[in-house]
């Protein structure tokens, strides 16, 4: 470890990143595949945010209820690994690290399944999509960036309910003085604008065979990747990273 890093960030997206599974997808493939297959069907058509929102409304019409979606995040796959990693890096105080969730989920199913977890405080902020139970049991989803409102102006490829660059971007604003060190872990392309925004001291844990790894592969070059690269494909490297940086 640099000695100089005193303060370092960690940004973890969630799916498949922090969680070993994708939740958007999970609660259907476990409670409703026939709604998981019309949402792979509509997937090119429907803004994802949407598509998720659409979907949960038909499961909630045909009885589907908070316990059964709530019982579905609590077994969605989790590695032991990943939750060592994260608490040993957490309990360190040198490097102080700082926690950031920069997720395309949404606001429950995150803290749903943290709480199940027991990282119910891992993270100092979780920027996400908001959602909320409303009294009939319905899970109401929405995008972070309203539709109907002014909307970001990514040109890399985030989706249009969330930029993560300008995310990132903001919150390192209203978290001065810069951080010695960012470390952000991610899997999709989605992730790719906001590693643009790193320095060549920052890192990114990439896992492989997924949309990030391609983003990097094909663009980062081009697009001015400055942040060192490392490959992983299981929770256990991750926990081998962290320790060695």
């Amino acid at each position: 470890m640099d000695p100089r890093t005193e303060r370092q960030l960690v940004v973890f997206d969630f799916d498949w990143s922090l969680a070993d599974q994708d939740s958007d997808r999970w609660i259907f493939e476990v409670l409703a595949p026939d709604l998981r297959r019309k949402m792979k069907n509509l997937k090119d058509e429907v803004q994802w945010t949407d598509l998720v929102a659409q979907s949960l409304q038909e499961y909630h019409a045909r009885g589907g209820t908070r316990e059964e979606i709530e019982g579905a995040l609590k077994i969605m796959p989790f590695h032991p690994a990943m939750k060592r990693a994260v608490l040993k890096a957490k309990e360190q105080a040198n490097p102080k690290t700082t926690f950031l969730c920069l997720s395309n989920a949404n606001e429950v199913f995150i803290s749903t399944i943290l709480k199940e977890r027991g990282l119910e405080t891992l993270f100092d902020e979780v920027i996400t999509n908001p959602a909320e139970w409303d009294p009939s049991g319905l899970l109401k989803l929405r995008r972070r960036v309203d539709p109907a409102g002014p909307q970001h102006g990514c040109r890399v490829g985030c989706s249009p309910n969330m930029c993560k660059g300008e995310e990132l971007d903001a919150f390192l604003a209203r978290h001065q003085p810069a951080f010695d060190r960012v470390v952000y872990i991610g899997d999709g392309s989605n992730d790719f604008c906001p590693i643009l925004r790193l320095r060549s001291e920052d890192a990114v844990l990439c896992r492989t065979y997924r949309g990030l790894q391609k983003r990097i592969e094909k663009d980062g070059a081009g697009a001015g990747l400055k942040c060192q690269v490392h490959y992983w494909s299981g929770a256990w490297e991750v926990e081998e990273l962290f320790s060695k940086l």
